[in-house]
């Protein structure tokens, strides 16, 4: 929030290289917190909560006898791991053995896309970006779940016509209705790669239910998202 400076060792210059005017503060990201009573037990704040209380009263003594009791617990039960053999197995961390150090496991250092890219946000440790279009993760899940069901529809239509021509018991009885007849609605499968049908139709199952409640989510967010751009330009007006 305040002024950064440069200064040149050598000449002793100093020159301003940041300095952010009060409507730069303004469009700063918000920071949210989840509430303290829905945090859990080894969540920063909460852990920490005894620490940073001294702190904030200028209670330094208070601040460094709180931070040893935090730090004593997680020794011994560091201690007690080895004398049990018990590994320990981080959720959220693993351990580069060639530079000695740790790494968050869900990292995402790809740049920010402000035409897709809504928001990003944590759930249970891990870091997710909301996007107004499938990412190409989820469109070749969505995908898959067309082609699968494709071909469940191609064997099936075979199974159709193979029990149609073994059960046709004379010429006057083939235009009987048949208990496999095949929707209307659904227009005839093509095995030309590249050509994809309209998989609306009634021959189709829905799209799987990770990819419909995701498509309904991103709807949902989207519309919001949509009414806080209304609600904002009318507030500029």
């Amino acid at each position: 929030d305040g002024e950064v400076h440069i200064s040149e060792l050598k000449n002793g210059n100093t020159e301003m290289f940041w300095n952010p005017t009060s409507e730069v503060r303004r469009q700063r990201l918000k920071r949210h917190i989840v509430l303290f009573e829905e945090q859990t037990e080894f969540e920063s704040e909460r852990l920490w909560q005894h620490v940073t209380s001294a702190i904030n009263k200028g209670d330094q003594h208070k601040a460094t006898q709180e931070k040893f009791v935090l730090e004593e617990e997680q020794r011994n039960a560091a201690r007690e791991r080895r004398e049990n053999g018990t590994e320990w197995k981080p959720l959220l961390f693993r351990h580069d053995a060639t530079t000695n150090e740790w790494h968050y496991k869900y990292e995402d250092l790809r740049p920010w896309d402000p035409l897709n890219d809504i928001a990003q946000f944590e759930k249970n440790g891990i870091l997710q970006t909301m996007e107004r279009h499938l990412s190409p993760r989820m469109t070749n899940h969505k995908t898959t779940c067309i082609n699968n069901q494709i071909a469940r529809h191609k064997r099936s239509a075979k199974d159709c016509r193979r029990r149609k021509a073994s059960d046709q018991p004379s010429n006057h009885s083939q235009n009987t209705e048949s208990s496999c007849s095949t929707p209307e609605s659904v227009q005839e499968l093509s095995d030309d790669d590249g050509k994809y049908l309209d998989v609306t139709g009634s021959g189709f199952e829905s799209l799987c239910a990770q990819c419909g409640k995701e498509m309904n989510h991103l709807k949902e967010i989207h519309s919001a998202v949509l009414s806080l751009q209304r609600a904002q330009q009318d507030i500029h007006r």
